[in-house]
């Protein structure tokens, strides 16, 4: 006969609810007894009936993330880790995690509506926030639990995990302005996207205190992919006068200024200054290594899962937001 729950219960003399509440993942069962009952459900051979839990928990158990249509790239190095991250902390509470992707706005919008009408998951993740997000506003309407890595400008107040980089930025910019470098250029993403609007925002900040302006030729707007910011560093060295320092809104972009500066002869570190943002591992694989900011992108991930679940799970009363400041990592792709 196969293992029941009542086996499992008897052998480690607790109670039926406990091995099931530590077996849903609720919080109120103490770490050491959860990992004690997987552990010997997991030796015992006992598989908990998901239907029939689904059925009376009147949950999908399953939590989505939607590649936004900005990004649609998978195999983008952000994406790798931030996606590990949700799914090591989702796999952890006994919850599964459905991903999918859309080229198109249209298609993204579909897909919402989609596994909102067919209650396919619980809640949401959104990434990749724009100033005012369709997301945000539709998700709400409908009462379906989401939090966010970025905080949109509407007037929905929802969990969130944000990066705050002012000061970050101006120690990167008097840094690169030590090492002779002057005539800044920053390469963004798209518009209306909260990584281009803050990070524009603080690189302006930073030159206006030390004492220095971008020329507006010098803003140059791409997709955040590697080819964007090869394509981005050709229209910049086309200029009557050339940037000799380059912030770019992600790592991605400025791996792709690097392929063209490399391409035009110049000794980076020397000739120009390079730097990214995100510090994903690819950025200290370059040659030469990037100065970048770090921010801990699985430890994100993993942190706005525990806040939909808390949500999912009536803990969290009041939307919280957590703040985080990134790593400034100096290396020889900004000379000194």
């Amino acid at each position: 006969m196969p293992t029941t729950i009542h086996d499992v219960a008897k052998k480690l003399n607790v109670s039926i609810y406990t091995v099931s509440r530590a077996l849903d993942g609720y919080d109120d069962v103490a770490d050491q007894t959860r990992a004690l009952v997987i552990k010997t459900a997991d030796k015992m051979g006992y598989v908990p009936n998901r239907a029939a839990r689904q059925l009376r928990r009147q949950k999908a158990e399953t939590i989505g993330f939607i590649l936004p249509s900005i990004s649609k790239r998978f195999n983008e190095p952000f994406f790798t880790e931030f996606i590990s991250g949700l799914g090591e902390e989702l796999a952890s509470r006994n919850l599964d995690l459905l991903i999918s992707n859309a080229n198109t706005d249209d298609a993204e919008r579909s897909l919402y509506h989609r596994w909102v009408n067919s209650h396919k998951v619980d809640g949401f993740i959104l990434s990749r926030l724009r100033g005012h997000d369709w997301r945000v506003n539709y998700l709400s309407q409908w009462g379906i639990p989401f939090v966010g890595l970025g905080k949109s400008h509407d007037a929905v107040k929802y969990p969130c995990v944000r990066i705050e980089a002012a000061k970050a930025y101006l120690n990167l910019v008097q840094h690169i302005q030590e090492n002779g470098f002057s005539r800044f250029a920053f390469v963004g993403g798209p518009n209306d996207l909260i990584n281009q609007i803050d990070r524009a925002k603080w690189v302006r900040s930073a030159l206006k205190k030390s004492g220095l302006e971008i020329e507006r030729n010098n803003i140059v707007s791409t997709d955040m992919s590697s080819a964007g910011g090869y394509e981005a560093a050709h229209t910049l060295f086309a200029n009557s006068v050339q940037p000799n320092a380059i912030l770019c809104v992600n790592d991605e972009t400025a791996l792709g200024i690097l392929h063209a500066a490399h391409e035009r002869g110049f000794t980076i570190g020397k000739d120009i200054a390079v730097a990214g943002f995100d510090g994903v591992s690819d950025s200290c694989h370059s040659e030469p290594a990037l100065t970048t900011f770090a921010i801990p992108v699985a430890d994100i991930a993993r942190q706005l899962a525990l806040m939909l679940m808390e949500k999912l799970n009536g803990q969290l009363f009041q939307p919280r937001e957590v703040v985080i400041e990134p790593k400034l990592l100096i290396r020889a792709s900004t000379g000194g």
